[in-house]
């Protein structure tokens, strides 16, 4: 977690918000000491719930475009290079 001053905050602020938005928290001092900290707001369940439909349908669209592999086939993938 990265800590600044709050004359930096003052003066970074959308910088700083574009950190948070990205999932960072950060925390403010003033005169050494810390005061507050900015968190990202968790994303609510409507946005949760379309991000998991998003990640569901790009994961069956690669399903049509590949194969099916085999246990033997990932196994042998894993430990490729390991001897």
């Amino acid at each position: 977690m990265e800590t600044i001053q709050a004359s930096e905050a003052k003066t970074h602020f959308l910088r700083i918000l574009d950190k948070v938005e990205k999932g960072e928290s950060i925390t403010v001092s003033r005169h050494g000491k810390a005061v507050a900290r900015i968190i990202p707001i968790p994303p609510s369940d409507d946005v949760r719930r379309e991000r998991i439909a998003r990640a569901m349908a790009n994961i069956l669209e690669i399903r049509k475009r590949t194969k099916p592999i085999s246990i033997e086939e990932i196994l042998l993938a894993r430990d490729e290079g390991r001897r």
